[in-house]
């Protein structure tokens, strides 16, 4: 039988060597989004091979790189997928880590240079979800709706809710 003290040794160092999201390197898929294109790929790093394309629309319709909360436009970077949960306008959302690091750094460095007001505020909430109930239609359409986030149809994004777990990495670009 092990003494308590030794029980609490090994709960200290498996609680403090724990990540609870999980890695993106343990995840078997990835997801690219191509903004230029209007598409949302899906990734299976371990066959090394693309799965499926899904068409997808945005925050306005400068698709350029987001500079501050309120301009609706799409952050791009590389981010994972922090939560999940059923959506009650959007059928399902998937949070990213937006504002990460990266994004930071060149938030500030934008304020620094003044292609933002030093009052400005960086924003966040963004993930990818589906449409409005029967609204697909501002898929087919290429509008550009959200606020900034990714949206695809609704039957799109309940297959990679299902399939995607946490921590799974998702690159934006233009």
């Amino acid at each position: 039988m092990r003494s308590p003290i030794f029980l609490l040794i090994i709960g200290c160092l498996f609680i403090v060597n724990t990540s609870f999201i999980v890695p993106s390197a343990g995840n078997k898929y990835s997801v690219m989004i191509i903004k230029s294109r209007h598409e949302l790929r899906l990734y299976d790093s371990v066959s090394g091979s693309w799965l499926a394309t899904y068409p997808a629309v945005f925050g306005n319709n400068d698709l350029g790189d987001k500079m501050m909360q309120g301009d609706r436009k799409t952050p791009e970077g590389t981010f994972h997928i922090t939560y999940k949960r059923i959506h009650e306008k959007w059928d399902r959302f998937m949070a990213i880590d937006y504002p990460n690091k990266e994004s930071y750094e060149k938030f500030n460095r934008r304020k620094e240079q003044g292609l933002i007001p030093i009052d400005a505020k960086i924003g966040g909430d963004i993930g990818i979800h589906g449409t409005w109930p029967n609204e697909d239609f501002a898929i087919d359409q290429v509008q550009n709706w959200t606020e900034g986030c990714i949206s695809t149809k609704n039957k799109y994004v309940q297959e990679l809710f299902d399939l995607l777990p946490l921590g799974t990495r998702v690159e934006i670009r233009q």
